[in-house]
């Protein structure tokens, strides 16, 4: 009895009549999925981020993740040219912050922030 099962088995594959590219397929399928529902939208997502930060300027209202609103007083590149330091002003308070955690200037906000009401 255990030959009959062992036999069945192997036969199996054979006798259900998928094409040995259909796995192959499934796996292209679900790379595109993947692709186009959440690699595709997080690139966009950094590039808008990213164009958002680069118009940055003395004067603009920003927010910052943290939810600090106020005014850009003063923006330091540092020597290096890969971290720049915003300083803004909220209130009689100035902050200084990194331009990453900058996600509104003005009006505009970064892709999957919430806007205020």
């Amino acid at each position: 009895m255990t030959n009959a099962l062992y036999t069945m088995i192997l036969q199996a594959p054979a006798a259900g009549g998928l094409s040995p590219l259909w796995l192959p397929l499934q796996v292209v399928g679900i790379g595109l999925v993947f692709y186009f529902l959440i690699i595709r939208p997080q690139s966009q997502a950094r590039k808008k981020q990213a164009e958002l930060l680069s118009g940055l300027k003395k004067g603009d209202d920003v927010m910052t993740v943290g939810g600090i609103i106020g005014i850009v007083r003063d923006i330091k590149v540092a020597k290096d040219g890969a971290e720049t330091r915003v300083t803004i002003e909220s209130g009689t308070a100035q902050v200084v912050v990194e331009r990453s955690r900058i996600i509104r200037v003005g009006s505009d906000s970064a892709p999957g922030t919430p806007t205020p009401v």
